[in-house]
Order: C-alpha cells, then structure tokens, then sequence
C-alpha cells in the first residue's frame, strides 16, 4: 500500500488516568462525552493495563513493545536511549510526520536536540504558562495537606494542556503534505497535585461518586510501602470528607481532559479527516485517587486502579468491524504492535505486543490469558532511586516522603516486584516480601490476601508456573542486526592457509 494511503495516527495521553473514571466505564459522577463517543466508534478495552505504575517505564514500555525488564527501564530517571526502539522514531523513518509536544518522559533530554531523530514538528507554546512555585495551598509543614497533593478548586487557567491542544488541532488544520501525520499529545492532567475548576468542578455529582475502597486491617497483606506512604503523607489524619474531595476533584480533572480530547477530535472532523485516522487514547498508570486511603501512585503497588488504564482504539474505516467495551485482557505493549502494523513498519527488533488489529476486524475472538505489571528496585541499585548529581531530597518537596523511603536501602520497602493478572485472579511475586494473591471473584477490590491460605495452593502454583512462563518468554530481544565473527581482512588469509595445508604444501620457515 503507498504512503498516501497509510492512515494518519493521533495518539492521545491522559497522565495518571484510571480506567473507572471514564462514564462507559462505570462512572456516574460526571460525563466523558468525547472519550464515550469515540469508545462507541471504536473498541474501549474495559480490562487494559500498563506495563509500570510511574510515568517513564511505562511510557519506555508501550512506546517499545518491551516490558520494563527486557532492557532495565523501571526508573523515572532511565529513558529510551538512541539505540533502542521507539514507535515515534520508526514512524518517522518510515514517511509519517510526526508531531509531538513538549512533555517529555520518554527521551534523555541530556541529549543535544534530543527530539531531532523522533519528530518533524517539536511544539512549544510562545507563552508557556508559569508555575506556581509557593504551593500555598499545601498549608503548614507540619500540617496534615503538606504530602497529600490536594490543591482543590482553582481558578481557570489556559495552562499547557490547553496550549498543546490548541497547537495539535491548529497542526491537523493547517496540515498539506501528502504523506501521512502522527501526532503524540500527551497531556499532564489528570496528574497531581489534584486541582481544577469551573464549570469542571461543579459538573461533577459529588452524590454519585464511587466510595473508596478501604484497606484491610493495619493494611495486612499489602506491600510495606504502602503502609509507610500512607503515614508518612499523612494520610492516616485525612477523614472520609476530605477523600472524597479528593475524589470529586480528580474527576474534574478528567472531565476537563475530555474537553481536550474533544478540541483535538473535532479538527479531525472538519477536515474530513476522523474516518481515514487510527486513534488511540491511554493513559501511562492510573491513581490511588482515595481507595486504600491513599493518594497518587506507587512504583511497586499493583491494585486495580494504578495499572487498569483507559485504552480506546478507533481504526481507520474498513478496518473497524467491532465497536464498543470489550473485556478481553490487553495490556499497553499492544499499543505498539497495533500502531505498527497499521502503519506497515518494516520488523526491527523482537516486541511483546499483540496487534489489536485483527480482534477489532472480527478476524479473531480472544486475545490474552494474563497482563503483567512490574516495578521497584533490588537491594543496592541506588542508581535508581537518584542521580549522581542529587542530594537526598529536600523535606520541601512534595514528594519527599516516597523519595526518602525509596532510598532506605536497608528497609526494602521499595522491592522489586511483578504482577500477574488474569481475569479470575492476581498474583503478585516481591523480592523481599511476601506474596499476595487475590480471588478477583469474590474479592474485585483486592483486601484479603489469600496467598497463604490451603485452599488456594493449586491457584497459586498455576499463578507462578505462568509467571515463571512470561519471564522465559520474554526475558530478552536478541537484535536483528547480525555481529561478524571474525575480520574480513583476516578471512581470505585464513581459507587460504587452510587449502595449502590440505593439498601437503608446507609453510616457509
């Protein structure tokens, strides 16, 4: 198929958006009419899930193909680097323009012009909005709001989110060539500190929102950090108002993000473009957002509402045979595979995903039996927690209480972990804790670990067989470069010696 016929790509990238937050899935509080409207033209995948709970592994993850083990990527400080695989440079490569904005976890920005190889249109705003760097909000020091990123209801603002909106429908708009675009617009909301506004605010109805889910008894059964956070944030003095808040604020966020969407969607349509585009929306992890009485996210933490994500795929038309919520498993790392073979890239290293393609074209009716997540760090890898360059963290800083028990090396609260869910149970294997393993049946909301219980041993040996599978599976990707055994120069001396040697010459002394 030539180029001009290859579909135009938008790829769209709520941060820290959970799945439950969208109204076709599950929730009443407020109405993503965008984010709806383009489930019910394409396939939303109810039981979606990324590959890290934090932003850059994930995002290294579903960019790649790779799950965050095959090449180290599960830190927010070790990013793709020139020699590894990323969808937007393949893209690229390969005749797509591609347009991306200025938020940036993906790409070692050490680099000099470091979005050269991956991009044909690097947009940044003329007037980038200034931060605000007092966070009076967050009250005293010694106060219980100081860690728990809980701003409120704001002022209007036209921020970057709004901005990159703008200039990723004034792109679709103004945009001639002929050859296909890829536009990349991640956005920063409905990432924390959890703040919003009108008419977003007020949209919301408090009376319908979802209560959160409480955590088991002095949080038994759950990963050690978990606990840990939740004191030294703070949490432990919030009460049942200011979680839900919390809550009624966070959705606000996303109601606003569904606004974005729709600026962008609508460009589409009035160039005629929507039928002929692939579209994708995900977000990179989700948010605690209240459930176990805690707030934002954790690297080693696997609930439901950190690694389920919205996952929408509308192909291009003819290739749309199925619409609608499916509950088949997919996982981000398919994401790649999709957009790949949508696009026709030529094969250029070993991946993990499973292209989407031909389940949304009724070409097959199943897809996984089970999705991973991964996180943490082992004993002594303080390379990951922070850089050459860094002190240890500032008890200003918002996110002090993670950082400074993530670099207790000693305690091992923030272990290497890994997660595996299939749709009746998750298993969940840690380094230098316990395992959980959860009955999803009987127990969705994950608060009674029954690792440890005698009639769950079967389930749990199947749980682990099929871990220890996933790891054989993918612990490596051989590149498909092939590395010479010996130097070309040398070779014909070498044969040569060898036929002399055979026909009974002998050498000179």
């Amino acid at each position: 198929m030539p180029n001009s016929k290859r579909p135009h790509i938008l790829i769209l990238n709520p941060d820290q958006m959970r799945a439950d937050a969208l109204t076709h899935l599950g929730c009443g509080a407020i109405e993503t009419q965008h984010m709806d409207a383009l489930a019910r033209d394409g396939v939303s995948f109810s039981r979606a899930f990324c590959q890290n709970p934090v932003c850059t592994p994930s995002r290294c993850s579903f960019m790649s193909g790779w799950y965050p083990h095959v090449a180290g990527h599960r830190t927010m400080k070790h990013m793709m680097q020139p020699h590894e695989p990323v969808l937007l440079k393949e893209l690229k490569d390969n005749g797509y323009h591609v347009w991306m904005n200025m938020r940036n976890d993906l790409l070692p920005a050490q680099r000099k012009n470091y979005t050269a190889e991956y991009c044909d249109s690097y947009f940044i705003p003329d007037k980038i909005p200034s931060l605000p760097l007092k966070q009076a909000w967050r009250g005293s020091p010694e106060g219980e709001d100081y860690y728990g990123f809980l701003q409120g209801k704001i002022e209007p603002q036209r921020d970057m989110d709004q901005l990159c909106a703008e200039g990723a429908a004034a792109f679709i708009r103004e945009y001639r060539e002929n050859r296909p675009f890829c536009i990349y617009l991640p956005f920063m909301f409905p990432h924390p500190p959890y703040a919003c506004w009108d008419p977003y605010y007020s949209a919301v109805d408090a009376a319908k929102i979802k209560p959160f889910i409480e955590p088991p008894p002095d949080f038994s059964g759950k990963s050690r950090m978990v606990k840990a956070l939740h004191h030294a944030m703070r949490l432990d003095r919030w009460d049942d108002a200011k979680f839900n808040e919390l809550r009624r604020v966070y959705l606000a966020m996303c109601l606003r993000t569904d606004d974005l969407v729709g600026i962008v969607i609508n460009a589409l349509k009035e160039r005629g473009l929507y039928e002929d585009t692939a579209i994708f929306l995900f977000s990179d992890h989700g948010d605690y957002t209240g459930d176990y009485r805690m707030t934002e996210k954790q690297q080693n933490a696997f609930e439901d509402c950190l690694c389920n994500v919205p996952f929408i795929v509308k192909l291009p038309q003819g290739m749309q045979k199925r619409c609608g919520v499916s509950e088949e498993l997919t996982e981000l790392v398919d994401f790649y595979a999709t957009a790949a073979d949508i696009a026709q890239l030529p094969p250029t290293h070993t991946h993990f995903g499973l292209s989407l393609r031909p389940y949304i074209g009724r070409e097959c009716d199943s897809l996984r039996d089970a999705v991973f997540c991964e996180g943490g760090f082992r004993t002594g890898e303080m390379q990951c927690v922070y850089s050459e360059t860094e002190q240890f963290p500032k008890k200003s800083d918002l996110y002090y209480p993670r950082i400074a028990l993530q670099m207790d090396d000693e305690a091992q609260l923030n272990g290497k972990a890994i997660m595996c869910r299939t749709k009746e149970y998750k298993y969940i294997r840690r380094l230098y804790e316990p395992d959980e393993l959860y009955d999803l049946r009987c127990d969705p909301d994950e608060v009674h670990n029954v690792a440890q219980e005698e009639g769950y041993r079967g389930i749990l040996e199947q749980m682990r067989d099929r871990l220890l599978t996933h790891f054989l599976d993918t612990g490596d990707a051989v590149p498909f470069t092939r590395d010479r055994r010996f130097d070309a120069a040398v070779v014909p001396k070498v044969l040569g010696n060898t036929v002399k040697r055979s026909l009974g010459f002998k050498r000179k002394k």
